[in-house]
């Protein structure tokens, strides 16, 4: 932060990160705090949307609460909430028999938001109880607090529907192969920078990003 008073926004100041373009590139993610909440089915369910209905209260409270006149952690800067992110693997039976074809029920996935550096574990545990006593969510007991580190990756903004990802992924996979690297697994993040309630299919941008070795 370059001052007390100063906003952290992060389309601005993690443009790198954040707002690549969709040519795909080498990048060296380093290690970054989330709070996270794991789970497995598919994304189009309705029960998947709890997953992330118990996301967005605790970091909306970690931002929230110290304006409130509630405790300040040390460090505290006001920020804008970092963007919806999601880990996304199938599950071990479906690695078995997989031929190239997806079926969402097979999926498993890590949905998280980015926390600022200034959260710890005992700041989370604060807010989680905190909310705890307000609005119990159903899934509040089901998050976590990590730090997670990617490493070395290629990435690239995709826009258009998420079933048309594979498009992007081949093309990023083409450039891995192109520097001298390959993609370690299947596994890959994804960044929504768009609000799909309220975004055309067509007009969606997410940052996809895989591991290379």
């Amino acid at each position: 932060m370059d001052g007390q008073n100063s906003k952290h926004e992060w389309r601005k100041a993690e443009k790198a990160l954040y707002i690549p373009k969709p040519q795909a590139e080498l990048i060296e993610i380093p290690e970054h705090k989330f709070i996270t909440i794991s789970g497995e089915g598919n994304p189009n369910s309705e029960s998947f949307s709890e997953y992330i209905s118990a996301l967005y209260p605790m970091a909306y409270g970690i931002k929230m609460l110290p304006k409130k006149g509630d405790t300040i952690p040390a460090g505290y800067y006001d920020f804008t909430v970092y963007p919806l992110e999601g880990i996304w693997d199938i599950n071990d039976e479906a690695k078995k028999t997989y031929n190239g074809i997806l079926n969402k029920d097979d999926l498993v996935f890590k949905l998280m938001i980015r926390q600022p550096n200034f959260v710890d574990t005992a700041y989370f545990e604060y807010v989680q109880d905190a909310i705890r006593d307000k609005k119990p969510y159903r899934l509040l007991e089901s998050l976590k607090f990590e730090s997670i580190t990617d490493g070395r990756c290629i990435q690239s903004l995709h826009i258009g529907p998420y079933d048309n990802e594979p498009i992007s992924f081949k093309k990023m996979e083409a450039y891995a192969t192109k520097i001298g690297v390959e993609r370690a697994s299947k596994v890959h993040r994804e960044i929504y920078l768009s609000d799909f309630r309220r975004t055309a299919p067509e007009k969606l941008k997410t940052v996809l990003r895989f591991k290379v070795k």
